[in-house]
């Protein structure tokens, strides 16, 4: 898989937009690629970013994923130390991966996805014959 990556968009403030209005921006998540017999395994961290707030697709051979980080707790915020930032990141697939088998699990912030062989791209055995 390679990675083309494509920069997060940052959100431009509008010329329009009010001193009071908030801009959203979002970085691209730290991954780990793994490579299995079955496939590739890609782990990415997206702390504060729930299931309904998560998109994973693939489109035109690019999987991108694009997550709107919250806090857990609602209310009024006195203090903080650390802010939680919306995700995006892009990667540009190959024909090696059998995009209509991607799965995706979410888990105590951790996107994990599995992106299986096509067929033809996974190694197999030839029999060899004795003549």
């Amino acid at each position: 898989m390679a990675e083309p990556t494509v920069a997060a968009p940052e959100v431009q403030p509008s010329p329009m937009a009010g001193r009071t209005r908030h801009h959203e921006r979002s970085v691209a998540p730290p991954v780990d690629i793994y490579e299995t017999r079955e496939g590739l395994v890609v782990l990415a961290d997206v702390p504060g970013v729930a299931q309904e707030a998560l998109e994973v697709r693939v489109e035109n051979n690019m999987l991108t994923m694009r997550g709107h980080a919250r806090h857990g707790v609602q209310g009024e915020v006195t203090y903080r130390e650390y802010e939680l930032v919306n995700v995006f990141r892009q990667f540009e697939l190959s024909e090696k991966v059998d995009q209509s088998r991607i799965t995706a699990d979410l888990k105590s912030g951790m996107l994990t996805l599995h992106l299986p062989k096509a067929e033809e791209a996974k190694p197999r055995q030839i029999e060899v014959r004795v003549a």
